[in-house]
């Protein structure tokens, strides 16, 4: 596994999503996610839905994301009617029917690259089946070169309520060099119709570290972010997974890392932070700031963060329901043919012990900067602060963070590191495993 503790960036994935490692995930655990549907369900658990579209205009040299690109209108419908398909076998599904979404994520690939009649389509077949009329969130992730006004105006009318935009960076030679599809002028455009419709809340996102990044280029972006007046800014560090195009021509040609290295990246983030925060934003994790914490609240982060269920929907797309971790087949064509034969497309699944229930939670909730050991005993009736005392005493005297009663704060350096800290909180045995 590749951390931030060595200087340059090479191959190998960073950021922690989840626990277990995914490579531990298997086939021969589907059956505990089949039983998890088969259960009766627990109503006191908030239920999400994330649907995986997978469709770009091109592939960015640094995703690795089930993507696939130059589909037609065609393929393109099949696979949104397989979504609704798969959404109404879901729902009738003993440990969901009933139950209220509290959340839904339209994640990708590009969500945004399907029309505003197949976003109309797909609305109305899930709502036959589910619904999020009465959703805290409705997350629409977008890729400024794909928006006009009608589709803006239609993520209104389907009741999306925080609309995500994939900025990266602003500079077209960056934009161009890292295989965007977009480039400055779409982002203008784009950013301007969200704000003439109307969203409660606006996120855009940032890369440091994309290949061609400077000072000056980067202290730039940051300025004109700051023009925008986003509600919510998340900012990433670019890493190289395994199977990006770019982590592939390092391997193939034995090339060194064109990416900046770790302690530039963790620069620039800082850099970021402090220009913030002095212009009234918060920081709501390692990654994301917001204008107000009272008010901006990312409820699927939330909600993920603290055991919540989620539904996966579409090719790749990973779920979490009942105690079970599971994953779709990753590929669109047996993904669809599993569909259409009326089965869920399930392809790997593991069901985490307690003890690494509470690890999953314990490392996502670190990467918000702050955890408080009381809400842990009256889930789990176990104390962290003896149970990763270790860590926590490690950590603390290498300045990522300070432990005061029960509360434990990530300092700055920690915040800007916080996913290679992540891995000292693992079962040994997982340590040092491929984390996908």
């Amino acid at each position: 596994m590749a951390t931030d503790t060595a200087d340059s960036t090479e191959v190998g994935s960073y950021f922690i999503s989840n626990y277990p490692p995914f490579s531990l995930w298997t086939r021969e655990n589907v059956p505990e996610i089949e039983a998890a549907f088969a259960a009766q369900p627990n109503d006191s658990i908030p239920l999400g839905l994330y649907l995986h579209i997978p469709f770009c205009r091109k592939r960015c040299r640094f995703c690795y994301f089930r993507v696939y690109t130059n589909q037609n209108a065609a393929a393109i419908q099949r696979y949104v009617e397989c979504l609704a398909s798969e959404i109404e076998m879901l729902s009738q599904q003993p440990a969901v029917a009933g139950r209220a979404l509290n959340v839904v994520y339209f994640g990708g690939g590009t969500p945004s690259y399907l029309s505003s009649k197949q976003l109309r389509f797909l609305r109305d077949k899930l709502t036959e089946h589910v619904s999020w009329e009465t959703a805290d969130e409705v997350t629409f992730e977008c890729e400024p070169g794909t928006l006009s006004l009608d589709k803006v105006q239609t993520l209104k009318e389907i009741g999306v309520t925080r609309v995500s935009l994939g900025v990266e960076n602003f500079n077209d030679r960056i934009l161009e060099e890292n295989g965007r599809a977009h480039l400055s002028p779409e982002i203008d455009r784009a950013y301007g119709w969200i704000r003439q419709v109307g969203f409660p809340q606006v996120n855009i996102d940032l890369i440091a570290g994309m290949i061609g990044e400077t000072d000056e280029n980067w202290h730039r972006c940051i300025d004109k972010a700051l023009e925008m007046e986003p509600d919510n800014l998340t900012i990433y560090q670019m890493e190289l997974p395994f199977n990006t195009i770019i982590s592939k021509e390092m391997q193939e040609g034995g090339l060194e890392s064109p990416v900046a290295d770790w302690a530039t990246k963790r620069r620039w983030v800082d850099e970021a932070f402090n220009r913030l925060l002095a212009a009234g934003y918060q920081i709501s994790s390692g990654n994301e700031l917001v204008r107000s914490l009272d008010t901006d609240h990312f409820v699927y982060r939330d909600n993920l963060f603290r055991g919540s269920d989620l539904l996966a929907a579409g090719v790749s797309s990973f779920g979490h329901l009942q105690g079970v971790h599971y994953q779709n087949l990753d590929q669109i064509d047996e993904y669809q043919s599993v569909v259409e034969a009326g089965r869920l497309p399930i392809n790997r699944a593991l069901r985490p012990t307690p003890h690494q229930v509470l690890i999953r939670e314990v490392v996502l909730q670190l990467k918000e900067g702050r955890i408080n050991a009381e809400p842990f005993r009256r889930k789990f009736g176990v104390d962290i602060l003896e149970e990763f005392a270790e860590p926590f005493r490690n950590q603390q005297a290498a300045g990522y963070l300070q432990v005061e009663g029960d509360d434990i704060r990530l300092t700055r350096k920690g915040l800007l590191q916080v996913d290679s800290l992540l891995t000292e909180y693992f079962e040994p045995q997982h340590r040092s495993v491929r984390y996908t």
